[in-house]
């Protein structure tokens, strides 16, 4: 009896606090049908409805992982549009920062990386089901940030112009050899090989990517010009005109950047250039992965951020010189919303698919990502790089030639 009226004062004050601090656009839903308004609103964006009392303790102290976690574990429910799901779940987390102090609490996290690792942690995020992946991305099945070139374009165009961009930016020859790190289903190899006629190898550390993209390459009667393999980029051999590594060096590890460009160096011809396109975060002292129990648990075990800083370091550190960069946080942002409502309007077929918890996984883990990149908590770039001290004769003296020759052709 005490621990229950103790509970219910500090759910008293917590709901005054945020009333009178936060103003959310909440109505509070308890197991036992008692509503309470978060903020001065007729209509709240959001209800959110707790469905048992011991999911209490997460909302009295909602931090992002602890919000992420009721809502997996379904301890909680959240109606309203997801956008504004996500926004309420930020402005929670935020005012549990201020009552704290403006402490937040992060542990970084240290991972090894090793061969084994990376390839489960690889396995884990991308071997859910190829059927999956199918119902939210763009029907070439690309899972990285689209290039939005006039930002009217749906999403399958923006997929293959970002394609486009990066091939054309790295200047592909016909005839030349390209290694894709990381090649997900296939759909730049495809690209480069059809538009560009060029000899290309992309490898992957996913089963299903790696069986769809052989399959792919097949049927496009594309087999003597790709060669997809089932391989970790450490384990790589040949020497390669060009290289593209596209959203994948999330997954390397900060302490192994010197390492990973090291490697890229190794495999790029001395005249050659390459493209490296990931995530980094504005704040060189922060990484919102770090710490993230949610994340690590549910969406991207192992996942690492760094600053376009240290990217930049490292990249020198591994004998290459960047020659342009480019950032895409705002393409990212509308890549994001695009899957996000892709994944909405599919929801009963997803849910039917993989799960309640997995659906739910997903739900957040997308439009979380979307507000991320909205807010710049999470950004993007465009590094293209050729080996240090070698010469950059092969590109033109300005940006010109990446706008000036018409989509999917040689320059």
């Amino acid at each position: 009896m005490f621990f229950k009226q103790a509970l219910d004062k500090q759910l008293d004050n917590w709901i005054a606090d945020l009333r009178e601090n936060a103003n959310l656009p909440v109505s509070l839903r308890l197991w036992n049908g008692s509503e309470f308004p978060l903020g001065q609103f007729e209509k709240p964006n959001v209800t959110l409805t707790v469905r048992e009392a011991a999911a209490l303790p997460l909302l009295l102290t909602p931090s992002l992982d602890n919000l992420g976690e009721a809502y997996v574990q379904g301890k909680i429910d959240l109606e309203g549009k997801l956008t504004d799901i996500i926004d309420v779940g930020y402005r929670f987390s935020a005012a549990a920062k201020r009552r704290a102090g403006g402490v937040l609490n992060k542990m970084a996290q240290h991972f090894t990386h090793t061969k084994q690792e990376d390839k489960a942690s690889i396995q884990y995020h991308y071997d859910v089901s190829n059927d999956f992946y199918k119902l939210w991305l763009d029907p070439n099945m690309v899972y990285s940030c689209a290039y939005f070139e006039n930002g009217n374009e749906d999403l399958a165009t923006a997929q293959l112009k970002k394609i486009d961009h990066i091939l054309t930016k790295i200047r592909l020859q016909p005839g030349q050899t390209l290694l894709d790190i990381g090649c997900g289903w296939g759909a730049l190899v495809l690209r480069a090989a059809q538009k560009f006629n060029a000899r290309c190898v992309g490898i992957t550390l996913s089963q299903n990517q790696f069986d769809l993209a052989t399959e792919r390459v097949r049927a496009a009667g594309l087999s003597d010009r790709i060669e997809i393999r089932l391989q970790d980029y450490r384990d790589t051999s040949g020497t390669f005109d060009r290289i593209t590594s596209v959203g994948m060096f999330e997954h390397v590890g900060k302490k192994n950047l010197p390492a990973y460009f090291g490697r890229m160096r190794e495999l790029l011809a001395d005249d050659g250039f390459a493209m490296n396109h990931g995530i980094t975060v504005p704040d060189p002292s922060d990484d919102p992965m770090d710490g993230s129990d949610f994340m690590d648990r549910y969406v991207f075990p192992q996942g690492e951020l760094p600053h376009i800083g240290l990217v930049l370091r490292t990249l020198q550190e591994g004998g290459l010189e960047a020659f342009d960069v480019e950032l895409l946080r705002r393409h990212y942002a509308r890549t994001l919303h695009h899957w996000a409502d892709n994944f909405e309007a599919r929801g009963d077929t997803i849910r039917e698919m993989v799960g309640e918890k997995k659906y739910r996984i997903w739900r957040v883990y997308l439009a979380g990502c979307a507000h991320a990149f909205d807010t710049d908590q999470m950004s993007i770039y465009q590094v293209v790089c050729h080996k240090a001290g070698k010469s950059s004769a092969t590109l033109p003296w300005s940006r010109r030639y990446i706008y000036e020759h018409p989509i999917g052709t040689p320059v």
